[in-house]
């Protein structure tokens, strides 16, 4: 972990940093990813029983690919009790938190008996792909199909890796069942990208693929956008925390490790205004790396793509933070809800010592899938608005058609768009042919 004074003059390009975590810019896996897509779109079942034997070691077919009511029954028995319930209460925060985001059809009808409206109508079919590998994402499924539900989506379905006996872990297999999803497809990695977004014998075409991955997943679900919708291309993890002289440098370092112990393509940046905070930060990212079992990944990422920047004023901070974008922003300063106003970029913004990222990870109730590499200067976190589909609807009548359709008329001819204009011109004549 190196440390950067700006004040005094020293600069580090730290956007040019974090763009080469990018996901598309790992060219070399797009043919693997290609090949895979094209197996699974020729050959369906065949082609996802053979990956899912070759990449998990798991020999399964159309009768066992799919979570029995026994499993689900099983797996109750096998997760920790506690953990269950705790399940259980992330559920409600969650769903709680999403229903305030839930967006109801509306009309508005004037005098003259023009109607205009939107209609919101939730996407039939979602797919949603939990992690496997490194480490258990049973947090997932709750971020990623609770929005669904509050949608109103009738039919979910759950796509993630199994172990080489063909079972799932029974965590993840509980949070699915609290939020009532009984349709779980053991495959994993683009082949089940591919499965959801073309369909096979066995798993329904979606209309829609959420849920992190990979690299392979990344660039599977990249490559079917346009089959399908997607919620975002999510790359590696990453925080930024912004600190003054105020905070704890115990707490900034423990935050920092906990998006670094993720991979080591993770990214953890602080930005202070205070040198002697700086410091110590360094120091403890030391002494408790050297406590994580996961040290060798959060080691790799602090070297790679670790920074703590040294900056003359907050307003220098701000810039930095609005440039990079980040995923999570933890402002740990005396004042943070002083800086909110002046945040423009950020996934998620975690104010004050007491707010740490990990507790919106799994309990605060806001969504933990958050744009990465940036891209918070553009998408949003995942919510209900992503699965659900917005119409707009017109009613006129003949008298409020025709206060508009001189206009329409006038406007259409400058565009040289003369079928449009008759379009509106025939019913401007209508009564004077009758």
């Amino acid at each position: 972990m190196k440390i950067f004074d700006f004040a005094g003059g020293e600069r580090i390009d730290i956007k040019k940093m974090l763009e080469e975590r990018e996901p598309a810019s790992y060219g070399k896996y797009e043919e693997v990813v290609a090949d895979i897509l094209e197996a699974v779109k020729s050959k369906g079942d065949e082609a996802v029983f053979g990956y899912t034997k070759q990449f998990d070691g798991a020999d399964l077919d159309a009768d066992t690919i799919k979570v029995t009511e026994d499993e689900f029954r099983n797996a109750y028995g096998k997760s920790d009790p506690g953990l269950i319930e705790i399940i259980k209460k992330a559920k409600i925060r969650i769903y709680d938190y999403h229903m305030k985001q839930k967006q109801f059809s509306w009309f508005d009808t004037d005098d003259d008996g023009t109607i205009l409206g939107q209609k919101v109508t939730p996407m039939q079919r979602v797919g949603v792909y939990v992690p496997g590998g490194k480490a258990v994402y049973t947090s997932s499924v709750l971020m990623d199909v609770l929005p669904a539900v509050v949608a109103g989506v009738p039919e979910i379905y759950i796509v993630t890796p199994p172990g080489p006996d063909g079972t799932i872990n029974p965590d993840v297999l509980v949070a699915a069942d609290i939020c009532g999803v009984k349709d779980v497809f053991k495959v994993g990695g683009a082949q089940a990208v591919a499965a959801l977004a073309f369909g096979t014998e066995s798993i329904p075409k979606v209309d829609k693929i959420v849920g992190p991955g990979n690299i392979f997943v990344a660039l599977a679900k990249k490559s079917v956008y346009g089959h399908v919708s997607i919620d975002a291309i999510a790359g590696p993890s990453e925080v930024l925390v912004v600190a003054d002289e105020t905070a704890n440098p115990v707490f900034v370092a423990a935050d920092m490790l906990s998006q670094a112990e993720h991979d080591e393509l993770a990214s953890a940046v602080l930005v202070s205004t205070d040198k002697a905070l700086a410091q110590k930060v360094e120091e403890e990212l030391y002494r408790q790396t050297a406590l994580l079992p996961r040290k060798d990944i959060a080691e790799k990422s602090l070297e790679s793509f670790g920074a703590i920047i040294i900056v003359d004023k907050m307003e220098d901070a701000l810039r930095i933070v609005n440039d990079i974008a980040p995923e999570h922003l933890e402002v740990c300063t005396k004042s943070p809800f002083e800086l909110l106003p002046f945040i423009k970029n950020a996934g998620a913004i975690f104010m004050g010592d007491y707010t740490p990222e990990p507790i919106g990870d799994y309990m605060a109730g806001p969504n933990h899938v958050l744009p990465t590499n940036g891209t918070a200067k553009f998408f949003s976190p995942l919510s209900v608005d992503d699965f659900v589909k917005k119409s707009s609807i017109l009613s006129f009548n003949r008298q409020s058609m025709l206060k508009l359709a001189k206009d329409v008329v006038a406007f259409a001819e400058a565009e040289n768009l003369t079928a449009h204009a008759n379009s509106v011109r025939v019913r401007m004549e209508e009564e004077k042919e009758s």
